[in-house]
């Protein structure tokens, strides 16, 4: 028994901040201290604040430390791990309170609203030691399943639970189990989606550094229902770390007993293998992995037949992602109820979102269905940086839409995003403030599709191209407004006639934007300029002379040579000359200029 365990995140944020180094002073200064019998540490997935890494949790004391360095390792050892005082000026400043008391992790901001379900082993157990799985009810309800339930029975609490796929779609999942059992074949096949491709998403990723076994388990407990004795998991060949760990979980799951033949002595077989992608994102759709997986460039294929008829080899495949698995195993465990009495009425339990953009806490959140985006960005992520008003937050990535400030207070699920003109997808949330140009995120979008698109049908390979051409040039102020309306004609032509998801929901960045910050385009069109100050092309650098000091600092650092004056008399920018770097308004110390 060990008197404290020190729990570093190893997760990829964390590790790019040099966790490892952290770990290993920690141990070479446990080990000279005398305390190696009495101090464990242990290498965790991701604890949620990313941006606060490396992050370290002391127990008994849960004693947060962040940013931590290995020049400070030596006094956390000393002072808090041998003599028993915690290091307050490393803490999370939010833990420290008023009295100096420290107050738990869970009732600061950040976590007091969240409820972890897919994330609950996340920064707690380590994820490449299956017994430290086992120990948290890892595969008991696998066990369950085999030994007390009929595969109908696991489908029927599938569907009594809600639970809806959180790849973006949002379509039930027990439907989904149901019709692939219903397939009689002599092979069927369960894959995991992985592939998580949205900018500034995280989510998949992190589950599966933090706590990979959830998904192995999840899927034995699928192949049960629908029949299936092999199952794929397509991961990104980007994510290093959850490879590793995935490759270390399925090694150990065989050892046990725990995949292969005759689970539990119950006569069920059922093994998974592992296939990396290359990073499409068209492979992120479900035709399209399968394809690649078979080995094939990575195309969608026009759909019915459905995967659940006609998947995987030309097999009955189920394909979900990895947030729902990790769902399942806890379902399963307390039952439909429990996770049905979380939630809105149509979308049930929980969400993980990848909180990014300008916003003070990024990171990691798991919150019930129906909480608002104003609790999320507000409460848990600590409002907009430097005082900036809230503009819009973004969800479901290049397949989503902005949502603007009149819609603070919507509830957060998969019917009210879609009214509202977004959606949910995989669980992105960018966050904008008021120096950001709605035209420029949309163009931002539309340039990742373009590069995106499979090309295999002409709407979204040919349509998405003359979409940014034409964002393109309302950015650079050379576009009428005859040229809006064929946009908008443009992207509902798209929309319909595309062959899978990718090109079907590309326009929606622009439609999002179109509905709610027309003026934006408006402006970059009629009055020839950007309201936000983003796009080059319409902006304008002025220095003001009332406040200019003839410093000439701001001369001296342009590249161009675009800007004069003598010493301690007001400067000009000559326009002409100036390549709109902002160099100069960087440099100015007194507030003299300004872009507009």
């Amino acid at each position: 028994m060990y008197r404290s365990h020190v729990l570093v995140c190893g997760g990829t944020g964390c590790s790019s901040s040099n966790s490892q180094q952290i770990i290993d002073a920690l141990e070479a200064e446990i080990a000279a201290a005398g305390l190696a019998d009495e101090v464990k540490v242990v290498k965790t997935g991701c604890f949620g604040l990313c941006a606060l890494g490396p992050i370290m949790i002391i127990y008994p004391e849960g004693s947060f430390y962040s940013e931590v360095k290995p020049s400070d390792v030596p006094e956390i050892v000393e002072e808090h791990l041998l003599k028993g005082r915690i290091v307050k000026r490393l803490l999370y400043q939010e833990t420290v309170q008023e009295d100096n008391s420290v107050k738990s992790l869970n009732e600061t901001n950040f976590y007091a609203k969240q409820h972890r379900v897919a994330l609950r082993n996340c920064g707690v157990i380590n994820p490449e030691n299956i017994d430290e799985y086992i120990a948290v009810d890892g595969y008991q309800a696998l066990g369950k399943v085999l030994t007390e339930m009929t595969p109908q029975q696991v489908i029927d609490v599938m569907l009594a639970s809600g639970l809806r796929g959180r790849g973006g779609a949002g379509f039930p999942t027990g439907r989904k189990w149901a019709f692939a059992a219903a397939n009689q074949a002599d092979q069927k096949y369960v894959c995991c989606n992985a592939d998580e491709g949205d900018p500034g998403a995280f989510m998949d990723r992190s589950v599966l550094e933090g706590d990979p076994h959830v998904v192995l388990e999840a899927m034995a407990i699928a192949g049960y229902a629908i029949g299936a004795s092999q199952g794929y998991i397509y991961v990104r060949a980007e994510y290093p770390i959850a490879v590793h760990r995935l490759q270390i979980a399925i090694k150990q799951a065989r050892e046990y007993g725990l995949l292969g033949k005759d689970i539990f002595g119950t006569g069920f077989n059922f093994d998974i293998d592992l296939r990396l992608g290359a990073g499409a994102f068209v492979c992120g759709e479900e035709t399209a992995l399968m394809t690649s997986i078979e080995g094939h460039r990575g195309e969608p294929r026009p759909r019915p037949p459905f995967p659940a008829v006609k998947g995987l080899f030309a097999k009955p495949t189920i394909l979900n992602n990895v947030e729902t698995y990790a769902n399942i195993p806890q379902i399963i465990l307390k039952g439909a109820d429990w996770f049905a009495s979380m939630g809105t009425e149509k979308s049930k339990g929980t969400k993980v979102f990848a909180l990014g953009g300008k916003i003070n806490n990024t990171g990691l959140v798991e919150v019930p269905m129906g909480t608002t985006l104003r609790e999320i960005i507000e409460e848990i992520g600590g409002g907009i940086p430097n005082g900036k008003k809230f503009k819009a937050a973004q969800t479901g990535g290049p397949s989503g839409g902005c949502i603007p400030a009149e819609h603070l207070d919507v509830p957060i699920d998969y019917d009210n995003l879609l009214a509202i003109g977004s959606m949910m997808g995989s669980g992105g949330l960018i966050v904008m403030d008021e120096d950001t140009c709605m035209v420029d995120i949309a163009k931002f979008f539309l340039e990742f599709t373009v590069d995106e698109s499979c090309g295999k049908c002409t709407p979204c390979r040919v349509g998405t191209k003359r979409l940014y051409e034409m964002l393109d040039k309302i950015t650079r102020g050379q576009a009428t407004m005859e040229d809006l309306d064929k946009l908008e004609e443009l992207c509902y032509y798209i929309k319909n006639n595309s062959l899978c998801g990718l090109g079907q929901t590309a326009p929606n960045p622009i439609l999002s934007t179109l509905r709610y910050f027309k003026d934006e385009y408006i402006a970059h069109i009629v009055d020839k300029t950007c309201p936000a100050g983003v796009c080059k092309h319409l902006m304008k650098y002025t220095i003001d002379p009332d406040k200019c000091k003839g410093c000439t600092l701001c001369a001296r650092n342009c590249p161009v040579n675009a800007i004069s004056g003598t010493v301690k008399q007001p400067h000009v920018i000559d326009t002409s000359k100036c390549i709109k770097c902002g160099a100069c308004m960087e440099k100015c110390r007194f507030g003299a200029i300004s872009k507009k």
